[in-house]
């Protein structure tokens, strides 16, 4: 992605645990460019280390060694301009779809009337509207998600991490997500970083694919994926990467 700009830098980034009284790595010197408003994808196997890795982005890990650069300037620790969606949403059961997405802005002391019009406008944007009232209980997987996403954007992110946020939807419920996020994304430009176990996924969603090897994690590969949108995904260019990608890992398609 020539003449892109840096939007987050990873210089050999690692990390590791003390397992047992023995030093066990889970990520080793990642050094990697994400660009502005692109959208990322990092693909791997199961526990390979990309959930930690993206910790690691959000600020929720400290990197044994390594540093992070968020434009351009070294970052510790968490920063607002990072936002995260875990696969486990954390939505509170005893509140409404608009308490649980106002909620971080309220923790900030934001007037009730200016918290409540941000947190509509993302409940817009994620397609929520006339589920404000509505608990968690009441929705769906997919629209459990929505929620999730419309509250990590009121902290108006810059950079959007997603942890294999589709992991435990349905077939169906996880290609409809896939192209939401999309609209998302193409809506209001930022920068993605979507974690994902599942090549043609990776495939569907990415402008570049970051292959990582088996725990440890180190980087493999890195795909630039330069087909047009929406993807098709049994075109011939599709199923040639797709299998390129998958002769290069175990992973499932």
């Amino acid at each position: 992605m020539d003449g892109k700009k840096v939007k987050l830098r990873l210089e050999h980034i690692s990390q590791s645990y003390i397992v047992k009284n023995e030093v066990s790595d889970a990520v080793v010197d990642v050094s990697l460019d994400v660009y502005d408003n692109e959208f990322l994808v990092i693909l791997g196997p199961g526990r390979c280390g990309k959930t930690v890795l993206l910790n690691m982005i959000a600020g929720l890990e400290k990197p044994v060694d390594g540093s992070l650069l968020l434009d351009g300037e070294e970052i510790h620790g968490s920063d607002e301009r990072i936002g995260m969606v875990f696969q486990k949403l954390a939505l509170m059961p005893w509140k409404t779809v608009m308490e649980n997405v106002e909620f971080g802005l309220k923790m900030k002391g934001v007037p009730k009337a200016q918290r409540r019009e941000t947190a509509q406008k993302y409940i817009n944007l994620v397609g929520l509207q006339g589920f404000e009232k509505s608990y968690p209980s009441q929705l769906s997987g997919g629209m459990k998600q929505r929620a999730g996403i419309a509250r990590a954007y009121t902290n108006n992110p810059e950079i959007m991490l997603m942890d294999e946020p589709f992991g435990q939807l349905d077939a169906q419920t996880r290609y409809s997500m896939q192209d939401e996020v999309l609209r998302i994304w193409e809506s209001e430009k930022r920068t993605f970083i979507f974690v994902t176990n599942n090549i043609e996924e990776a495939l569907y969603l990415a402008d570049r694919i970051v292959l990582l090897t088996n725990y440890p994690a180190q980087v493999k590969e890195i795909y630039d994926i330069n087909l047009p949108r929406p993807r098709d995904t049994v075109s011939p260019e599709f199923l040639r990467l797709r299998k390129i990608i998958s002769d290069n890992t175990d992973l499932a398609l």
